[in-house]
This record gives structure tokens, C-alpha cells and sequence, in this order.
């Protein structure tokens, strides 16, 4: 299956270039646009903005480099169940306004497929060696605080990319930007590796997405780990 996949970044000259280009609905591919529910409000340094209104250049708060530019957005549209045309049923989770205290979130936060919250499982210390990983948002859904739900109508999602991989700040939660995870070109053939690649201008070489700034959870297996 082949899906649709919109992209802006700046060129070289600083030019905003925008495109739509069609490439594999394969989860790789589709993480990369499918974090955060349009909507979202990111903390710029001038403030909170919608996620579908930030611009490449628009600088960001990071809780790890402190004010950083975005340097590509991506996004797409997911389907509700009933029209997925052979696609996989769009699950996506609500994570209600303040569930994890006052202003964590500041509204629900509709995150997909593609999104992970910066969380601190107690229980989960002596495996991770650090207070801090990076959690997918539908591992968090409890019934309660967070919940699946089916969209009944389209629904269109983003994700970004900094120069280096960070925590950002959605809806008042610390949520990760893209990064596709050290070593994951070695998982694609040459063939799909250039697709993948194609759908960034602004990285030439894979190594060139760094390091990760956090453990995480990955988004196919909750019981693996990927250490940056």
C-alpha cells in the first residue's frame, strides 16, 4: 500500500519549499508523520502555536538544547476506521486535560501512531538505567486518563524534526521530536532506504538524524528497548 505525504523544510538558501509526495505505508515510513493531532499547541519561544501553523525556522523549546529551529515538517492524513481502503484501522489516543497533574496536559491531547511522551516509570528504573524514557502514547492508554479511540472522520496529524533529536512541548506535555532510531537503515534495503531518505532534504546521510536525547520504548514492541 502506497500513502500520501506531505513535507516543508527550508533549502539551502533558506528558501520554504513545501511538497506532497507518495511513498510506503509501512509503520517506518508513517512514524515519521503521525505524532500529533492538528491543533496541538507547541511552546515557540514567543509562546504556544498550532502545530499546523509553525513555519521551518520557527524556534522551538527543548528541554535538553534549549531554544532549537525546526527543520522539517511532516504530516498526513489518517483515515477513520470505515474508509481505510485497505489501510490498517486508525487507533489513536486522548490523553485527557491534566492527567498527569495541572497543565499535563493543558487540553486533551490527541497524539497517533508516531507519538511518544517523555514519562518516569518507577518501576522500570533498573532497566532503563535513568528516570526518564521515551514512552509511545497508546502504551499510556488506561480507560481513564487515557483512552483508544477510532476517529469518525479524517483526521490530520504532524511530526517535526530539529536539528538534533529533543523533547518538545505539546499541549503542556514533554513529547519527542522524529528521530527514526540509531542503526534503523540497516533494517531497509537499498531501495527503501533511498525512499525513506528522500522524504528529508535537509539529511543527506542517516547518521546524520544523531544521537537520541532519551531512552525509548519502541513503537512496535513495549517490552523492547532502542538506547540511543
Amino acid at each position: 500500500m502506497m500513502r500520501k505525504y506531505r513535507r516543508s523544510w527550508q533549502d539551502d538558501d533558506g528558501q520554504i519549499m513545501q511538497d506532497e509526495q507518495v511513498g510506503p505505508a509501512l509503520p517506518l515510513f508513517e512514524s515519521a508523520f503521525s505524532a500529533f493531532a492538528r491543533g496541538t499547541l507547541i511552546t515557540t519561544t514567543r509562546g504556544p502555536v498550532a502545530i499546523e501553523d509553525l513555519t521551518p525556522g520557527t524556534r522551538l523549546v527543548t528541554a535538553e538544547h534549549g531554544p532549537m529551529p525546526v527543520m522539517w515538517i511532516g504530516s498526513m492524513t489518517l483515515a477513520p476506521a470505515h474508509d481505510a481502503q485497505g489501510f490498517e484501522p486508525t487507533i489513536l489516543t486522548r490523553i485527557m486535560a491534566d492527567a498527569f497533574g495541572i497543565g499535563r496536559p493543558m487540553a486533551d491531547f490527541l497524539a497517533g501512531p508516531g507519538a511518544r511522551i517523555l514519562t518516569r516509570p518507577r518501576n522500570m528504573r533498573a532497566n532503563i538505567g535513568g528516570d526518564h524514557v521515551l514512552t509511545p502514547a497508546r502504551n499510556l492508554a488506561d480507560g481513564v486518563q487515557a483512552i483508544e479511540i477510532r476517529p469518525q472522520r479524517p483526521v490530520s496529524f504532524y511530526h517535526l524534526c530539529l536539528r538534533r533529536h529533543a523533547t518538545i512541548i505539546a499541549n503542556g506535555l514533554e513529547a519527542e521530536s522524529f528521530h527514526p532510531a540509531p542503526g534503523f537503515e540497516r533494517t531497509l534495503g537499498p531501495n527503501m532506504l533511498r525512499l525513506f531518505m528522500g522524504l528529508f532534504p535537509h539529511i543527506r546521510e542517516p547518521h546524520q538524524f544523531g544521537t537520541m536525547a532519551h531512552l525509548r520504548l519502541p513503537l512496535s514492541s513495549p517490552e523492547g528497548l532502542e538506547i540511543a
